[in-house]
């Protein structure tokens, strides 16, 4: 049986946003109507309508002027596919994002996880795990890996949504800083529990971005699997020919 699984709604939204400025409704150089008018207008949450528009401006449809509100940019001359998973995974705010702590708990180290953290085989980590939901509809699911010293003397542990972003908190309960990200993307199926909390029918794989979090001497500090239903996304990269 094949499976029809619509873009999430901010995706779409953000779609219907970007035809207008390609059609002329919204002119580039003027502002976009207000959060409370999109979300009068269509009907959307307001965390559906931030999301959006968050979207188009990572894409450079739009752009953010102090004092001026959201203004249009027009079609970006060329867009260019920057995987940003990895920063939003580290630096959303739990307690103000749309989603909530599914799980935290001492588990044995993944194979994948392991090896970027320098970890032995079923060695215990920290996990604490997210599920970003969008109107309901769970549309990310971020599985968050930590070193049983890194965790100690902080609130990793807690199943309370964390204030300020995971990344914050560590760099200021532990005094380290978080310096670069590797990236690793690939495509697996799910297991049964992650395709429970993503809504996953049976065969539908996901799209993984192994975020690995590291310090300037390269030493891992975190390790977060970023999970998304493979047949909700879509990879776009325009480059120019020399």
């Amino acid at each position: 049986m094949a499976y029809e699984v619509e873009a999430p709604k901010y995706v779409r939204l953000a779609q219907t946003i970007q035809r207008r400025i390609e059609d002329g409704t919204y002119p580039p150089g003027t502002r976009v109507p207000s959060e409370n008018q999109l979300v009068q207008s269509f009907g959307m949450s307001r965390p559906t309508v931030v999301r959006a528009l968050e979207l188009l401006k990572r894409d450079g449809w739009l752009e953010s002027r102090q004092g001026y509100g959201t203004i249009v940019r027009g079609r970006p001359e060329v867009v260019e596919q920057q995987d940003r998973r990895g920063r939003e995974a580290l630096n959303r705010d739990e307690s103000q994002a749309s989603g909530r702590v599914v799980e935290v708990a001492e588990v044995p180290v993944p194979a994948r996880v392991a090896s970027a953290l320098g970890l032995p085989k079923r060695a215990k980590v920290l996990m604490r795990r997210f599920l970003l939901e969008d109107d309901g509809e769970a549309v990310e699911l971020v599985s968050s890996y930590f070193p049983a010293g890194l965790s100690d003397g902080t609130e990793l542990a807690s199943a309370e949504a964390l204030s300020g972003g995971v990344r914050k908190h560590v760099e200021a309960r532990k005094k380290v800083r978080y310096d670069h990200v590797t990236e690793r993307v690939s495509a697996r199926m799910p297991e049964s529990g992650e395709a429970e909390l993503l809504g996953l029918p049976d065969g539908v794989p996901v799209l993984s971005v192994l975020v690995i979090a590291l310090d300037a001497s390269g030493q891992a500090l975190q390790v977060s699997d970023v999970l998304l239903p493979a047949d909700r996304q879509e990879l776009e990269d325009t480059y120019r020919l020399n």
